[in-house]
This record gives structure tokens, sequence and C-alpha cells, in this order.
């Protein structure tokens, strides 16, 4: 009798403790997804806001914040690691010098990736001062398809029936969302916004092709070997900081010369930095409790979001019935794209 009552204790403590641990799962889920979506609204919203407020003085340079960004990212990873080594300076000096010193071919495989970032992080200010926040976040789904390919030519994976679907309505959704407005434009306004959204839709593209080769490539780099995701990160950094720098000269030298680097610097600006710089970490530490419906959901918050402030508060976005056409036509390809449906038992490969 006594056996009995003990195990029918222990079974229902075994069962709260699955209870506790499932809404505890159910919470970490959902404050990812608050997080995901604060980190992508804002990052675009405050970055086109920083990119067309009209202040005194010169406007800051989009090279110099991509260097900045780069410093604070390596400043967070090295306090991540250092934390995870229990605080202790010897051990932090210690791993430095084993990861990234005496692995010199290791760490010049992030060469490549950090360059190719670098050019990604300058072209988002270059979009971004050409195009409103919810264009720019439906066009920079098409991401989704050019990771999609690159990981299908370099990591050999399969992409199930429902995912070339969605690959197909993502281009498509772009294609009208990008559609010529009929709206009446005043003609002394319409040359100069036409040719500011070539230069922004064609920022873009390009950086949804740098997105989607680096990501793959760093993917694939961070399957061969078995060093922690932060040390990557600060090797990634360091790379990032020499390019940075030296596009930072070569293109806006001069002006640096003349006002310096944080020339038109404000609390804006940094706030635009900071959220470059640390929302693609916390993004890392909460990717592992979001799955792909959950992305979908944050990324269709987002456009939602974008759009939204756009109209109202930025008033810099005047949306047709094209452009919710093809948004939500995005929106369903971002979550077909996430369905993991039966396996198909001839999956389409390149």
């Amino acid at each position: 009798m006594q056996i009995r009552t003990c195990e029918g204790a222990c079974k229902t403590k075994k069962e709260n403790l699955l209870a506790a641990t499932a809404m505890a799962s159910s919470r970490l889920k959902y404050l990812s997804l608050g997080v995901l979506v604060f980190q992508t609204t804002s990052l675009v919203l405050t970055m086109r806001y920083s990119r067309t407020l009209q202040a005194e003085g010169p406007r800051y340079l989009a090279s110099s914040a991509v260097v900045v960004a780069e410093v604070m990212k390596i400043i967070a990873c090295l306090l991540l690691v250092f934390k995870d080594h229990s605080y202790s300076m010897r051990a932090l000096n210690s791993i430095l010098r084993q990861e990234i010193l005496h692995k010199p071919i290791e760490t010049l495989k992030l060469a490549i990736p950090s360059g190719i970032y670098t050019l990604q992080n300058n072209l988002l200010y270059v979009a971004l001062s050409n195009l409103d926040a919810a264009t720019y976040q439906v066009t920079y789904q098409l991401k989704i398809l050019t990771t999609a390919l690159f990981s299908v030519s370099m990591l050999g994976r399969r992409l199930g029936i429902y995912q070339w679907l969605s690959l197909l309505i993502l281009m498509a959704g772009v294609a009208l969302v990008q559609w010529p407005s009929e709206s009446a434009v005043a003609p002394d306004k319409e040359a100069p916004s036409a040719g500011s959204q070539f230069v922004g839709v064609t920022a873009v593209l390009v950086a949804c092709c740098s997105s989607g080769f680096a990501g793959v490539y760093f993917e694939k780099i961070l399957k061969e070997s078995k060093q922690s995701v932060w040390i990557r990160n600060i090797q990634l950094g360091l790379f990032g900081l020499v390019f940075g720098l030296f596009g930072m000269l070569a293109y806006d030298g001069e002006r640096v010369k003349e006002s310096g680097m944080f020339q038109g610097y404000n609390s804006v600006t940094w706030t635009v930095v900071a959220l470059q710089a640390l929302g693609g970490l916390v993004i890392a530490a909460v990717i592992k409790y979001a799955d792909n419906i959950l992305k979908g959901f944050a990324t269709s918050l987002s456009i939602i979001l974008s759009t939204l402030i756009s109209y109202f508060w930025l008033q810099d976005f005047d949306p047709s019935s094209v452009f919710f056409l093809g948004a939500v036509l995005v929106i369903v390809a971002t979550f077909l794209y996430g369905y993991e449906g039966k396996s198909s038992p001839n999956p389409s490969r390149a």
C-alpha cells in the first residue's frame, strides 16, 4: 500500500514538473516572439527615422555607424565569453589565444562572410535612406529566397514542395510591392523619387544576395568546427572592424578628417547603432525557443507594424491596394516556407 502511495506521489510530482516546464517553455516562446518583433521593427524604423530626420549640422556617416556597431558587438561577445568561463580573465585570455591566435586558418575563414556582412550593413543604410520602412521590410524578405538557393547549392539541403511553392509566392509578392503606383505625384517630385527608389531597391536586392550567401557560409563554418558561436562572432567582428574602417576612410575619409567620425551623432543614432550591434546577438540567444511558425508570426507582425508606423507616424508611406496584396503574399510565403509538412518521397534538389 505504501509503495503504491509513493508511486502515486512520484507520478504527481513528475506531472507537475512537466506542466511547469511546458508553461515555462510557452512563456519563453512568447517572450522570444516579442523580442524578435521588437528588434526587427525597431531597427528598421529607427534607422529610417535617423536617415530622414532633419537636424542642424551634418548627418551622421553610415560607414561610421557600421564601425561603431562592430566595436559594440565585439565587446558584447567578449563579455559573454567572459561569463561562460566563470568571469576568469585568465580563462578568457587563454581561450582567445587558443581559438583565434593559434588557429589562424580557422580565423581567416571568417574574412569572407565578414566582408560581405560589412557590405550588407552599409547597404541597409543606403536602402533605408531611399525607401520607406514598409517597402524595405517586405522587399528584404527576398533573403529567404537567396538563403534557400545558397543552402541547396552549398550545403546540399533538400527543399520540399511547400518550400519551393513559397519561394514562387515570395517573388510574386515582392514584385507586386515594387509595382509602380498610379497615385498622382507632383511632376517636380516624380523624378527624384523614382531615382531614389531605384537606388533603394537595388541596395536591398544586393543586401539580400549577400545576406543569403554570408549566412549559409557562416552556417557551414559553424557545422565544421566546435568553436562557440560567441568566439565566431568575435572573429567576424574583428574582420568587420577592419573592413569597416577601410570602407569609412575610403568613402568618407575627407568628411571624417573635417568633422570626425562621430559627426551628427545623437540619441537616435546611438539607438540605431546599439540595435544593429546587439540585436543579432539577442536573436541568437532566443532563436532556439522560436520555431518556424513563431518566426513567421514575428516577420508578419513586423511588416504590419512597420506599415502602420510608416503611415501614421513617419508619414512617408501611402500604401496602395497592390502593395497590400504583395505584402499578404509575402506573409503567406513566410509561413509556408516554415511549414513542416510530411516529407516528400522525392524532394527537390539542385
